[in-house]
């Protein structure tokens, strides 16, 4: 019987400790995942703003400070999509300096967003809920202008 617990407990600590296991994403996915955080993040400048849905946007024809990059960051991201009542979605996202509430589409593109980028999520009482946590994703230009398929990286924990 004391094994069994044993196992039990070194079973739920080995699944939590894989459960904040550090994603990275690249690439594309790391840059979709950058510009819908950056759409609703009081921490990242106008101008890096701009850049950012400029890239992303596909257009790559103008110039950027050499050796600068763009970092954006969130303490935590959680999603919550209602498989009862389907009009439901939501996202809360945690910044140093506040939270921001989206629903609807902006909640959606960003829990769909996440998901590609590695997010897992799980059910719970008629909800689907995504969360996400210590986002630092940094953005290059232009490497991403060299069309290489570098210059976006995202990092993140599963979970809070």
């Amino acid at each position: 019987m004391t094994r069994l617990i044993v196992l039990a407990l070194s079973v739920t600590f080995a699944q939590q400790a894989a459960f904040a296991a550090p994603v990275t994403a690249m690439g594309s996915t790391a840059l979709a995942l950058a510009a819908v955080v950056t759409l609703h993040s009081p921490l990242v400048r106008a101008y890096d703003k701009r850049v950012i849905a400029r890239l992303f946007g596909g257009q790559t024809n103008f110039g950027f400070t050499p050796n600068r990059t763009i970092s954006v960051t969130a303490d935590k991201a959680t999603c919550k999509t209602s498989n009862v009542d389907i009009t439901q979605r939501s996202c809360e996202l945690t910044f140093h300096v506040g939270k921001r509430a989206l629903t609807g589409r902006e909640a959606n593109e960003f829990s769909a967003t996440a998901l590609a980028a590695g997010a897992t999520s799980e059910g719970a009482a008629g909800s689907i809920i995504e969360s996400i946590s210590k986002v630092a994703c940094t953005i290059d230009p232009n490497e991403i202008m060299k069309k290489a398929g570098g210059g976006a990286e995202c990092t993140f924990e599963i979970g809070q």
